[in-house]
């Protein structure tokens, strides 16, 4: 005899799967734009864009170190340690 979920485990779960995907859509975003803003020097920026890219720099400093690993390793990228994110 096999026990049926009841239908709003069911949509839980299903919910849940979609999070955890979308989770794993960000962490690459992040992976990434960490990745890129680490590799720009600020110097060669044009001058619109040195707030945008400031932005984004204290965005992705205000993650846990954690998260900004996951979101490197789904990336499979590194960031060398103590390395600033955009240099100056």
């Amino acid at each position: 005899m096999t026990r049926q979920r009841p239908k709003s485990l069911n949509m839980l779960g299903h919910e849940l799967d979609i999070l955890m995907g979308e989770r794993q859509t960000l962490l690459k975003v992040v992976g990434a734009t960490a990745a890129f803003i680490a590799s720009l020097d600020s110097r060669l920026l044009p001058p619109g864009a040195i707030q945008s890219a400031d932005l984004v720099a204290t965005a992705i400093n205000t993650l846990p170190d954690e998260t900004l690993r996951e979101a490197l390793a789904a990336v499979h990228a590194e960031i060398e340690e103590g390395e600033p994110v955009v240099s100056d």
